[in-house]
């Protein structure tokens, strides 16, 4: 038989969740949820005080599982039994919990899919860390519905994309809804944000300035655009093969890629098509060239 748990003063009790029940909104604490329906203002707002919001409960799951810390939970009283194998791994963290009539005047939103946690922002490695290591890149230029990022990042960690460089006026990887349609999938894949691109301005009395495509040079990548020029040449024509290190370039949502950027860049792709269709959408056409580049790098 087990001997009885010792008791005394000297016995500590593991603290437990901190449960802070809503009958306000006037707490403080509860300002990271508010105007969560206003896309600019939550996009700006979340990179200035460091956070992201994550949803649902998977991808919070893949957040806390890749690093992310949690400054706060919010749900309704129907879920809490449910994410307390999430929340209970930060004893100290606040969940706050209210009647969904009262969230959703917080929110703006119903939250159907049980509940938020207010995220700190990861520290993201440089560029140059990350293609050390990497055989191929996708890179997301300009892109501004958060559906596509989040889209293009579950295809990345789908097809074997080893890491994502977002340019400078690419929407935020780490946005709720980027983060839902990438199934989390954003914290399984290696990404940091340029600080320039295509070029970086060039420092006075330096001959170069390491950044965007110079960068993917510098490390030895073939940087290759998909875009709809005269000299593309078709998807599947082009060497996408084991011995090339590979920087794949998709742009902006309508007019496509800078021609600055087509100017910087090694060769152009397109890949065909049939009918009077012209183009994919880019995040199908994200899902095309990884699978393509995928298959052959596996035959070797």
């Amino acid at each position: 038989m087990e001997a009885p748990a010792p008791e005394g003063p000297g016995t500590t009790e593991a603290p437990g969740p901190q449960i802070v029940p809503i009958t306000t909104l006037e707490d403080p604490r509860l300002d990271d949820y508010l105007r969560m329906t206003d896309v600019r203002l939550r996009a700006s707002m979340e990179v200035e005080r460091g956070l992201f919001m994550a949803e649902s409960f998977h991808v919070i799951e893949r957040a806390m599982d890749a690093g992310c810390v949690p400054r706060s939970f919010l749900m309704s009283s129907r879920w809490v039994e449910q994410f307390a194998p999430l929340f209970t791994r930060f004893p100290e963290v606040p969940v706050f919990v209210g009647e969904e009539s009262l969230l959703e005047s917080l929110t703006g939103f119903h939250l159907h899919r049980g509940a938020l946690a207010a995220m700190q922002r990861p520290v993201l490695p440089s560029a140059a860390d990350l293609l050390r290591t990497a055989r191929t890149v996708a890179v997301l230029e300009n892109i501004v519905d958060h559906t596509n990022v989040g889209a293009m990042f579950r295809s990345a960690a789908a097809l074997d994309v080893d890491a994502v460089l977002v340019t400078p006026r690419c929407a935020d990887p780490l946005y709720r809804r980027s983060l839902r349609v990438s199934m989390g999938t954003v914290f399984q894949v290696p990404w940091t944000r340029l600080g320039a691109w295509p070029h970086a301005p060039h420092p006075p009395g330096e001959d170069t300035a390491h950044d965007g495509v110079d960068l993917l040079h510098d490390a030895g990548f073939d940087v290759l655009a998909l875009a709809l020029t005269e000299q593309a040449t078709a998807l599947d024509e082009v060497d996408l093969g084991a011995d090339r290190k590979v920087a794949l370039v998709l742009g902006a949502e309508g007019h496509g890629l800078e021609p600055s950027t087509l100017k910087a860049v090694d060769e152009h792709v397109v890949i065909p098509m049939s009918g009077v269709v012209d183009s994919l959408n880019v995040a199908a056409a994200s899902a095309v060239v990884f699978w393509q580049r995928r298959a052959a790098v596996r035959a070797g």
